[in-house]
């Protein structure tokens, strides 16, 4: 059993205290309530965040990199207990091994309505990870920080829609969109960020485009 390390006191309580953009502020009495889990650990190459990659035959989100998460369902406790769940049925986690520290401020998806809750926790026994899913998730990745934070590995992506926001390529994936904000976000807050270049811009991939539309 291994304590939760400082640099990531120091990101739990920054994130705890962010301004939610205005876009992303849940509107009264809308929305799903969901909850997706921001697990950190030590792993072989230092610190690391778990990641999945969505099944290209999903209905929403396909083929998009994520934090393992979903919908709170009745019998769920709360958002907590939904992350936990979540994160046991799509990777194996067992969470039995994970502290969770804090919940981040809830942010609304749009073209999902969902209210999602972000829970940052400390994986303090890890337990072996797959794609346990495999309806719902392709593939599963501890993602070390140091690569998430690499200057070389960070770039803006423009939407055909004209909206443009941060993105990583790491472990042979594209994190972008909801994931990749949050990410940015509570990097930058907790000081791990290293300074890149924001005017790096690429246009999202057309194939990313097609599955991310898919809506059935």
């Amino acid at each position: 059993m291994t304590q939760v390390p400082g640099w990531l006191e120091r990101l739990a309580a920054q994130a705890q205290r962010i301004r939610v953009p205005v876009p992303l502020r849940p509107p009264d009495g809308r929305g799903r309530e969901a909850a997706v889990l921001m697990l950190f650990g030590e792993g072989p190459h230092g610190p690391d965040v778990l990641l999945i990659q969505r099944s290209a035959r999903g209905r929403r989100h396909a083929g998009q990199p994520a934090f393992p998460g979903g919908g709170v369902d009745p019998e769920d406790a709360g958002p907590i207990e939904a992350a936990l769940r979540e994160a046991e049925e799509e990777t194996g986690a067992d969470p039995r091994g994970v502290h969770v520290i804090c919940t981040m401020p809830e942010l609304y998806l749009p073209y999902s309505d969902n209210r999602v809750t972000p829970v940052i926790a400390w994986w303090r026994e890890p337990s072996a990870v797959h794609a346990a899913s495999p309806d719902e998730v392709d593939s599963v990745e501890r993602v070390p920080i140091a690569e998430l934070v690499d200057p070389a590995n960070r770039v803006t992506l423009r939407h055909p829609r004209g909206t443009a926001g941060p993105a990583f390529r790491v472990r042979g994936m594209l994190v972008w969109g909801f994931t990749a904000m949050v990410l940015d976000t509570v990097l930058r807050e907790g000081g791990l960020e290293r300074p890149w270049d924001p005017e790096r811009m690429e246009d999202l991939p057309p194939d990313v485009v097609r599955l991310a539309s898919r809506t059935g």
